[in-house]
């Protein structure tokens, strides 16, 4: 099985020693950087605890024949665009279980046409961490809400709307509502 732990690791700014701290139970920078080159086996044990350690999905560490990996050409802050100091590659974002998307078709609020709203489904225990945030909300007769979620109280919601000039909305007990997580746009 081909990995791309050291790739990963390199990307968050992480040392071997740091990963294998993170392990639980923690491990050795040996035993880490013996994963990453393959001179050890990675069974799925290992692979569950150095996503963990990472704080991303085991997925995210094989290296699969069908998914494509883009090489990254050049890294952008403040000080202008400069070539990474190692190789690195990033794999285009996939969805996940219960998410639904928002497509725009024309440009309001902060989205412009032909945007597309990732977002993840939420149950009602959950809608307090979607505050401050964009959520979709369904409404009756199969219509939806989609705004800025800035309260709630005794089970209602409270949105702001895309824009300029809109009203609140408030909306009564929604059996879901989904929080947008990733925003893909078309240069």
């Amino acid at each position: 099985m081909i990995t791309a732990i050291r790739e990963v690791r390199r990307a968050k700014g992480l040392t071997l020693e740091e990963v294998a701290e993170r392990c639980a139970p923690p491990t050795t920078a040996q035993t880490i950087g013996r994963l990453e080159t393959g001179t050890r086996t990675v069974s799925v044990g290992w692979l569950n605890r150095i996503a963990a350690a990472l704080e991303v999905d085991a997925a995210d560490l094989v290296r699969l024949p069908d998914r494509p990996e883009i090489p990254v050409a050049a890294m952008l802050d403040s000080g202008g665009a400069q070539a990474p100091r190692h190789a690195a590659s990033v794999v285009p974002p996939r969805g996940e279980p219960g998410m639904v998307a928002v497509t725009v078709s024309g440009g309001i609020g902060d989205y412009r046409s032909g945007d597309a709203i990732w977002c993840a489904s939420l149950a009602p225990e959950a809608f307090a961490t979607a505050l401050n945030r964009d959520v979709l909300v369904p409404r009756p007769a199969g219509r939806f809400l989609f705004g800025r979620l800035i309260g709630r109280e005794e089970g209602k919601l409270h949105l702001l709307p895309l824009g300029a000039g809109g009203r609140q909305q408030v909306v009564a007990d929604p059996p879901w509502i989904a929080c947008a997580v990733r925003l893909v746009r078309a240069l």
